[in-house]
């Protein structure tokens, strides 16, 4: 099945074209591995730690966590350090494309990395006790993928979905969506403009006979960011990524004309808004 619309990373469409644009923008993150990982957000520990709460409450501190999908590590680092109750995650993580692992194994050396696929996941059945996507469960195909998911879940173990979306309900914010010609990444507004939840359409779909109903929550959260830092991270977004060179810049030219004539974004640092929306569903 096709993922819901996303911002810069997911077509939302079912034309040959569209899946076309999808594959590339998926394969696309390899060739900004490092500006990825030093420019990239992280996510809010409030929102790990919902996610985690049904199968802590089940089977203790004491976790299994896989991190799937993981990119450059930005989650990985992030459940390689939480504290559950005195307890430490054991902590896997597993990512396709070369590049990005590479820059995953600099950033957690402690931590087992594996290449691999959501469609094909190289851990054994029922080994974890949670599954995580971090921005990243969109490129799956999940109709091959929430089973995999399944089969290394224990039974009550958790697989969630965490996704960091532009605050576009911040005037401002909105006001820069439209100086990239909405070329930005994911934007609140039109990632869930009708409060769909998307791991409950892979439950009822894929998933289906193998996960409890899917539960949804939102986090503020914010990322530290200058103009020129911002649009660093912009050039890391995959619609971005796959763009021609002069119209990538001239997109670009646009944003940084914006951020210097806007108050809040002018001069020096400032948190630029996000809303982090997280989803979690039990394996039955």
């Amino acid at each position: 099945m096709n993922a819901p619309a996303m911002d810069s990373q997911d077509t939302g469409g079912h034309d040959v074209p569209a899946a076309a644009e999808h594959a590339r923008r998926a394969a696309s993150f390899g060739a900004a591995a490092t500006e990825y990982a030093q420019h990239r957000p992280d996510y809010p520990v409030a929102a790990i730690r919902w996610a985690l709460e049904p199968v802590v409450r089940a089977h203790g501190p004491r976790l299994r966590i896989l991190d799937l999908g993981a990119g450059t590590g930005k989650l990985t680092t992030q459940l390689a350090g939480l504290t559950l109750d005195g307890g430490m995650p054991q902590v896997s993580a597993v990512e396709p494309d070369d590049q990005m692992l590479a820059e995953l194994r600099r950033a957690v050396p402690g931590v087992t990395t594996l290449a691999g696929r959501a469609e094909s996941i190289p851990l054994p059945d029922a080994s974890v006790d949670a599954v995580f996507a971090g921005q990243a469960a969109h490129w799956f195909d999940l109709d091959v993928a929430m089973p995999e998911i399944a089969r290394v879940l224990i039974s009550g173990g958790v697989f969630a979905g965490l996704w960091n979306t532009d605050d576009d309900r911040v005037d401002w914010v909105a006001g820069l969506h439209r100086a990239s010609g909405r070329k930005n990444v994911v934007a609140f507004t039109s990632y869930r403009p009708d409060d769909s939840s998307p791991v409950a359409s892979w439950v009822s779909g894929p998933g289906q006979g193998l996960f409890r109903p899917a539960e949804d929550a939102g986090f503020k959260h914010g990322h530290v960011r200058t103009a020129s830092s911002l649009i660093e991270t912009m050039r890391t977004h995959s619609m971005f990524l796959i763009m021609e060179p002069a119209e990538r810049e001239a997109a670009l030219a646009a944003v940084a004309e914006y951020l210097a004539t806007t108050p809040q974004t002018a001069s020096g640092e400032f948190v630029f808004p996000l809303w982090t929306l997280a989803e979690r569903t039990v394996r039955l």
